[in-house]
Order: C-alpha cells, then sequence, then structure tokens
C-alpha cells in the first residue's frame, strides 16, 4: 500500500480465521477456525469421517460427525507438536509425539478414542533421544505405528543431512528399536497391506532394502541397489523397490512371498509413482514443478512392459496424474507371472552398466576394475530357509557361541601356523650353517680324531634339532 494514501485496520488480537472448513456438495462454509502454527496444520479424519483431530496448543480438539460448533473430547499433552489417526473401522486410535527438552527424551504414545484419561490410558509408550521431528505410518489393521526420528544436525558427522533412528510400537504395548544393517539415512518406509511386516530402505549409497516382521527382525534382505522408496501392490503380493529423484529410475520387482525377482524395468526422470487397484499395473509419470520437460506419463505391467505412454505436446505442462479410486477388495489377488505381457511398445529393462573406456582402449581385451564398492546380494533371513532344521533360540544362542569360540580356535591355530612359518623361513640360513657344522665333526670323529667336550654337546644339540 502506498504510503500517501491513508488507511484504517480494525484492531484484532486473536487475528483472521484462516482455517476454514468447507462442504464440497454444496459449497457452505462450515466452520472458520483460528489456526496460529504452521506445523501440523491440518486436520485428520477418520476414513468413515465420523471422527475430526486438530492440534490446538496443548491439546487435541477431536469433533465427532462433522459438528465443529462443539468439542466431542479434548487429549491435554504438554508441548505435543504432532499426531497420526489410525486408518480403518472405529475405535480409532492416535499416535501422539511430543518433543524432548530440557534433556529429557522425546516419546511417542499410543492412545484409544476416547479413553484419554488416567495414567494407564496409553496403550504403548516408546521414549528416544535424538529426534527433531518425526514421521509416524500406521499399518492397515491399525495395530502398530512405526516411527521414523530425525535430527536436523549429525554430531558424528557422518552424514550431512541429520541421521535417523527407526521405532515400532504396538497397540498391545510393545515397542522395539528396529535394528538396521547398514549406516545411513532412512529413504522410505512400507508396510505390507496384511499389517504383518514391513520394507525398510536405509544406509548409504547403494542402499539396502530388508522385511522385517512385527518383531523387528529381518526376514529377507534385498541386498544393495540404487534404491530410495519402496511401494507394496495392493494386495501385498508384489513388492516394487525403486530408486527416483537424483537416481536413474531402476525399479526391481520382487514376488513378495517367494521373494523371488519378477523383472527389471526402468523408468528415467519420474517424479510419480503409483499402483492400479488391481495390483497389475502401474503409472509412473514426470510432473511438473519438479521437472518441467519431458512431461508425460507410462502405464506398465508389473512384469516390465509398456502398456500405453503419453508425452505432454511442447510448451505444455503435466501436473498430475491419479488413478480412479475403488473400494478395497475390489480385485483378488491373482498368480504373479514372469514372462512380460504382450505390448506394442515393448519393456524397457534396465540396461547393463559398463565403465567407460577411452577409444583408444576400446580394441585390446577389457581388464577387472577395481569398485568403489562391492554389491550385496539378496540373502534370505527366515529360519530354516537354507536347508538347516529350525532351532530354538536357546539352541541357536549355544550354537552361535560354539560356531565363535570354533572361528576364535581357528584364527589361533592359523596364527601359530603363520608365526612358525615365519620362523622357519627365517632360521633357514642358520640352519645350513649347522648342517654344514655337523657333517665336518662327523668327519673329524669318523678320521678318529678326538672331539672336545663343547664341540660334543653341540653335536648332539644340532641333531635333536635336527630331529624335531
Amino acid at each position: 500500500m502506498s504510503p500517501s494514501i491513508p488507511g484504517q485496520t480494525q484492531d484484532s488480537p486473536q487475528g483472521e480465521a484462516n482455517l476454514q472448513l468447507w462442504e464440497l456438495r454444496s459449497g457452505r462454509l462450515i466452520k472458520a477456525l483460528y489456526q496460529k502454527k504452521v506445523e501440523s496444520w491440518c486436520p485428520s479424519w477418520s476414513e468413515d469421517e465420523k471422527i475430526c483431530v486438530r492440534i490446538v496448543n496443548n491439546e487435541l480438539h477431536f469433533y465427532e460427525n462433522n459438528d465443529f460448533d462443539s468439542i466431542a473430547n479434548k487429549l491435554h499433552m504438554q508441548k505435543v507438536s504432532d499426531f497420526a489417526l489410525s486408518p480403518g473401522a472405529q475405535p480409532s486410535k492416535v499416535a501422539v509425539y511430543v518433543p524432548g527438552s530440557k534433556g529429557a527424551p522425546s516419546f511417542v504414545r499410543l492412545y484409544q478414542y476416547p479413553a484419554f484419561g488416567g495414567p494407564t490410558a496409553a496403550l504403548a509408550n516408546k521414549s528416544f533421544f535424538k529426534a527433531d521431528r518425526v514421521t509416524m505410518h500406521w499399518n492397515k489393521k491399525a495395530s502398530a505405528v512405526l516411527v521414523t526420528a530425525s535430527t536436523e544436525v549429525d554430531k558424528t558427522g557422518a552424514s550431512y543431512y541429520g541421521e535417523q533412528t527407526l521405532h515400532y510400537l504396538g497397540v498391545n504395548g510393545e515397542t522395539a528399536l528396529v535394528q538396521l544393517s547398514k549406516n545411513g539415512p532412512i529413504y522410505d518406509v512400507a508396510w505390507s497391506p496384511s499389517s504383518t511386516e514391513f520394507c525398510v530402505v536405509y544406509g548409504f549409497m547403494p542402499a539396502k532394502a530388508t522385511v522385517f516382521n512385527l518383531k523387528c527382525d529381518p526376514v529377507y534382505d534385498f541386498g544393495t541397489g540404487p534404491r530410495n522408496a519402496a511401494y507394496y501392490s495392493p494386495q501385498g503380493h508384489i513388492l516394487i523397490l525403486a530408486g527416483f529423484g537424483n537416481l536413474r529410475g531402476q525399479m526391481e520387482v520382487w514376488d513378495a512371498k517367494n521373494y523371488k525377482q519378477v523383472s527389471k524395468p526402468q523408468a528415467p526422470d519420474a517424479t510419480h509413482f503409483s499402483w492400479c487397484p488391481d495390483g497389475e499395473h502401474i503409472v509412473t509419470a514426470t510432473c511438473s514443478p519438479r521437472l518441467r520437460v519431458s512431461n508425460g506419463y507410462k502405464i506398465w505391467h508389473y512384469t516390465g512392459s509398456v502398456l500405453q505412454k503419453w508425452d505432454v505436446a511442447a510448451g505444455s505442462e503435466l501436473w498430475e496424474v491419479r488413478w480412479q479410486l475403488l473400494p478395497d477388495g475390489s480385485f483378488p489377488e491373482r498368480p504373479i507371472k514372469y514372462q512380460a505381457a504382450p505390448s506394442q511398445l515393448g519393456s524397457t529393462q534396465a540396461p547393463p552398466t559398463q565403465a567407460y573406456r577411452p577409444p583408444a582402449l576400446r580394441h585390446l581385451p577389457a581388464t577387472p576394475s577395481s569398485k568403489l564398492h562391492e554389491d550385496e546380494p539378496p540373502q534370505d533371513l527366515r529360519p530354516g530357509a537354507s536347508g538347516e532344521k529350525s532351532l530354538s533360540k536357546s539352541a541357536l544362542k549355544n550354537q552361535r557361541k560354539r560356531e565363535a569360540k570354533k572361528a576364535a580356535k581357528q584364527v589361533r591355530l592359523e596364527s601359530v601356523t603363520y608365526m612358525r612359518a615365519q620362523v622357519l623361513k627365517s632360521s633357514d640360513v642358520c640352519m645350513f650353517q649347522k648342517l654344514k657344522a655337523i657333517e665336518e665333526l662327523k668327519e673329524q670323529q669318523a678320521s678318529g680324531k678326538v672331539l672336545q667336550k663343547n664341540q660334543v654337546m653341540f653335536f648332539v644339540s644340532a641333531c635333536l634339532t635336527q630331529t624335531t
């Protein structure tokens, strides 16, 4: 506003009602609320839309049946900063996050609506340090939640992007820290639709991907590769590991039950990925504003065939691609096929990568080149998967002790053997000199010469040494 134009504003300490709720069918404004903080401003509804939750200062306000004129319930928690409402049918559950302060740890608690009163009202509680923010992931059955805790700065200096830890909370009260076998960031966490396992993509590139059960024990390790995302099919029978963003768009399609790789297509420059509700097809798209060139989408069969391709005209942009929403259970699970589906557009399997060779050396036979890292192969971690008999926990513990003891003994034997070889190697010259002296003493004794006492002792000692 120009300073020369006089103006007047109304004094409103509370501010304007900046959070407005509208009814889509009628276009009617239902309620206008005051929202002061930008963080966690968005209200959350249950799947049946009977409950709505929003953060107001140090409280969670619960509204029922979209009646925003009266608050049905409140959950008071000092310095609460985030929450996640569970999916599925009633009764709804809510995960609440409170950041740590003054040396106290951060924590996440689970509650069942509307039982918020009393010290034992919480279904589960998990405390942890090193958390500036969290991301909470409920499974489909609302029986457990995964919490990714992140810090802005890694004090150890190992990563520029801070550090992350993954925690498990079950509504039955069980909690655990998910142990990851490789250091580095956590790129993605995905629950299986069966709610009995989850996949984590983590570690410095090339990243690892591992499936865990509800006990947070590793079930299958997919090895390392260029990936930063995991997507389960709606039926849960297929798992796709992909590398988008600053990666080349390589996708690994896996049979999620038998852990066999189905295909390995590549979708370069893809900024969007989603499963079709039928669990047979996927769509990848290059959308603006992430990328303003080469916008378009591709529809794939999970075996790697491109069934449809559409590119935006020059000068135009594609903003969003969505599948039509359908109720769960509309499509049954189908047997997995390993042969590529027929397509006029063919498939785009990822070509094998080769190291650059100067033109002057291309006519020469290739020589093995050194690598910055060795790729780790997939590994089945299920008990008895390698053909061995499944053991109990105590038997497995004793077996590991015996194996460790045997390995330590083998290391000692190898060390002794190595030292003995080194001693023999260094004493070859001395031994040759001793043998020569023995032959000379034998010749003198055979000629009738009387040997002195010290010569006899040396002769006997040398003979004993030679015998041993």
